[in-house]
């Protein structure tokens, strides 16, 4: 089994995805910003290898109007040796990676021109995995559309307009089951009839069950027969729903406590799961640690390095209460452990944690540190203390002093970015 996380990575520095606006996408500027992307993209593939994360899904925006008019350019070779060098970590780490174009990319359109498009976006997509290297079991998610009045209808059009897609598109395309209009049965019929995989999704089924009912175990063995030897194993998503707004909305982490509820009914040990949560590689690190076989204190106390400013930031008493908790160096108290934090990042951040945690920070450069930059810290905090500054301030000028004297224990760290 693999967990894994979407797209973007909370804590690594330089990892942005950068996007262009059209009026300044000139050649120079597309190849450019393409490069940045791709450098982001090997700094959180080499995150993933170092955190043991095996399961990636790369942003579609990796290439800024790569399936666009507007981008002639031949990027999978201006970019080649960039695809072949994050490629071959790729495949070196058994990492398995995936696409998921956006809502506008809807193959059983009824208006022409918005097939093609996707149809474009579909290659988009398949030119990426195909730069780097990949095989098979790297895939590329779609919804499977709209209705348009017409249900049946609508999903003869898709499967009319998949064997327009090249056959490279179709070996790599799985369906998945949404929230609002295609239920995971009709995915799996449309699936059956077209030999692909369907990827089954815990909160869209929660959210539209089909009529015929069925719980996450029931569905996921039915999704798990449409995945053959060459798609790879079995993937789901998997994702929690945030209380208080619209349906459909992910929460900011992982409750695991409620994760490890449902991994216990899984049958599949082997099955595949991506996080669909705001806090990314975060809850995928969390999720991890929870199930691993090999329970190593070693993988909490780095947790722990990781966590420890943002938690005095909001509670001293928790702080200490994760100290206390990692006394005992026989013991592996992955869920206690994850649930002080999940409390602690809860909790509003009043202003006298927040400056204890600061000047706890601070510390590490109070030696080093020229007299102006001693002058502009005590200002920072003065004004962050009678409310005519910001902890945001604060925490910038921190963040510039970790880069400028390299305190790498600092920058790796989630105080910055949570």
């Amino acid at each position: 089994m693999s967990i894994g996380y979407a797209c973007l990575n909370i804590g690594t520095p330089n990892t942005n995805i950068r996007s262009v606006m059209q009026r300044n996408a000139t050649p120079e500027k597309l190849t450019e910003v393409t490069a940045h992307n791709l450098e982001a993209l090997s700094k959180m593939v080499d995150y993933n290898i170092a955190n043991d994360i095996r399961l990636y899904r790369i942003s579609s925006d990796l290439i800024p109007f790569g399936s666009s008019p507007v981008n002639t350019l031949d990027w999978p070779e201006i970019h080649k040796e960039a695809f072949e060098r994050i490629g071959a970590k790729i495949r070196k780490s058994n990492m398995r990676v995936s696409l998921h174009p956006g809502q506008y990319t809807v193959l059983n359109s009824p208006t022409e021109d918005v097939v093609e498009r996707a149809i474009e976006d579909l290659i988009y997509h398949d030119k990426i995995l195909t730069a780097l290297g990949t095989d098979t079991i790297n895939k590329i998610i779609l919804h499977v559309g709209g209705i348009y009045g017409d249900k049946e209808a609508a999903l003869n059009r898709f499967a009319e307009n998949f064997q327009r897609l090249l056959e490279s598109v179709q070996k790599r395309l799985i369906i998945e089951n949404d929230d609002r209009l295609y239920n995971i049965e009709e995915v799996l019929g449309l699936a059956n009839r077209l030999q692909i995989p369907a990827v089954y999704d815990n909160m869209h089924h929660a959210i539209n069950p089909p009529p015929s009912g069925g719980n996450d175990q029931y569905w996921i063995a039915e999704a798990n027969k449409t995945w053959k030897e060459a798609d790879g194993n079995q993937k789901i998503h998997y994702s929690q729903e945030t209380t208080g707004k619209l349906p459909g909305a992910h929460t900011d982490t992982t409750n695991l406590e409620t994760f490890l509820q449902f991994y216990g009914q899984l049958d599949d040990p082997t099955i595949d799961i991506m996080l669909e949560v705001k806090d990314k590689n975060l809850s995928a690190i969390k999720c991890q640690n929870a199930i691993t076989e090999n329970k190593r204190m070693t993988l909490l106390e780095k947790e722990w390095g990781r966590y420890k400013y943002t938690i005095l930031e909001k509670s001293a008493a928790d702080y200490q209460a994760i100290r206390t908790l990692l006394k005992d160096k026989s013991a592996y108290p992955v869920q206690e452990f994850y649930r002080i934090v999940e409390d602690a990042l809860a909790k509003e951040t009043k202003p006298g944690a927040a400056e204890n945690a600061a000047q706890h920070v601070w510390g590490y450069f109070k030696n080093k540190a020229t007299p102006q930059e001693r002058k502009d810290f005590e200002k920072n905090m003065e004004n962050y203390r009678n409310g005519t500054g910001s902890l945001a301030t604060v925490k910038r000028q921190l963040y510039k002093l970790a880069t400028k004297y390299e305190e790498k224990y600092l920058i790796q760290s989630l105080y910055f970015y949570i």
